[in-house]
């Protein structure tokens, strides 16, 4: 069995592969680094590292076991840290976040209940935009953001809001004057872009790149932000899917929203970093489910001649089998 200090050792090396950075982490000298790498090439009969006067890398069996021990060693820490958060009790701080205007009604009687129940533990809620949701979430700037499903690598809660979907183009557009289109009109017109940083299935999500009979979609112009690609849909560059929020949320006399009658609805609720499901986290998820399942708000609905009934923008919890279950919770 390793021992903690060789552990530290060898994986801080194989991250740095600078004897001198290493020691500065450790907060040891670099005598007392070399020393405990020595000791562990003895213990495993191999060289780990091999060394010159101006570089250090790892051998193959170095790669090799810094590949099998970095999981483990920081699946360990992870275990310990929540143990000392269950240990405290739901204390300190928890940073929460929305992405669009429809999200933070709901983020707020979230924070509200999750405030009740837990009076240690301060709440501070931050705006985040397409450019930079997943790079909040990664640096820990946040720990949970309510955003729209489906979004890469992360942790996913119960779904809280739905909606329909429609299609923005511009007041001009040939599509303009239509009472509701299908999908597969995509297919005929360039579809303007989210941000490259965008999370890859919410783009296949929202702007794949075909129908679902396999027709092509043409791609437009990229946006940097909702805004910026409205104005990209209003000079004519494109068009752009949108959930049913965006009329009530950002009317503009220069862009028409038309209903999209044979498309899923879009769905929202909280995400986050699976590797920082600390107690806050799961409590304010748990405290999300709760608001949504005792007092679902509708936003409002659309009615329109000839269609299917379909909820417009709705809080709520469930109505999703499995899908709306929160893991993490049980």
């Amino acid at each position: 069995m390793l021992e903690r200090v060789e552990l530290e050792a060898f994986l801080t090396l194989a991250e740095e592969l600078h004897f001198g950075r290493t020691a500065e982490r450790l907060r040891v000298t670099t005598g007392r680094v070399s020393q405990v790498i020595k000791k562990l090439e003895r213990r495993i009969g191999g060289t780990l590292f091999e060394r010159t006067s101006r570089t250090v890398r790892l051998t193959p069996v170095g790669r090799q076991l810094a590949d099998e021990l970095g999981p483990l060693v920081a699946g360990m820490r992870e275990a310990l840290r929540r143990a000392a958060d269950a240990s405290r009790g739901v204390t300190g701080e928890l940073r929460v976040a929305f992405l669009g205007e429809v999200t933070a009604p709901a983020l707020l009687k979230a924070v509200a209940l999750f405030g009740e129940q837990h009076p240690e533990c301060r709440v501070e809620i931050r705006e985040v935009q397409l450019s930079n949701s997943r790079a909040s979430l990664l640096d820990g700037s946040i720990d949970v953001l309510i955003a729209s499903y489906p979004f890469d690598g992360m942790a996913r809660g119960p779904v809280m809001l739905t909606e329909r979907r429609m299609l923005a183009v511009a007041a001009g557009h040939p599509l303009a004057g239509e009472e509701s289109v299908s999908v597969e009109v995509l297919a005929d017109h360039p579809v303007v872009q989210y941000p490259e940083v965008t999370s890859a299935g919410f783009k296949r999500d929202r702007t794949p790149d075909r129908t679902p009979s396999g027709r092509p979609v043409p791609k437009g112009p990229s946006g940097g932000s909702f805004s910026e690609m409205l104005t990209l849909v209003a000079m004519g560059r494109g068009v752009l899917p949108v959930g049913e929020h965006a009329r009530r949320y950002y009317p503009r006399p220069d862009v028409s929203y038309v209903h999209m009658y044979d498309t899923p609805l879009i769905e929202r609720g909280p995400v986050w970093r699976e590797g920082n499901t600390t107690q806050r986290v799961r409590e304010f998820v748990r405290a999300a489910a709760d608001v949504a399942e005792r007092a679902p708000i509708r936003l409002g609905t659309t009615e329109r001649p000839g269609a299917t009934e379909r909820p417009g923008v709705t809080e709520r919890l469930g109505a999703h089998g499995s899908e709306s279950g929160v893991s993490v919770l049980d």
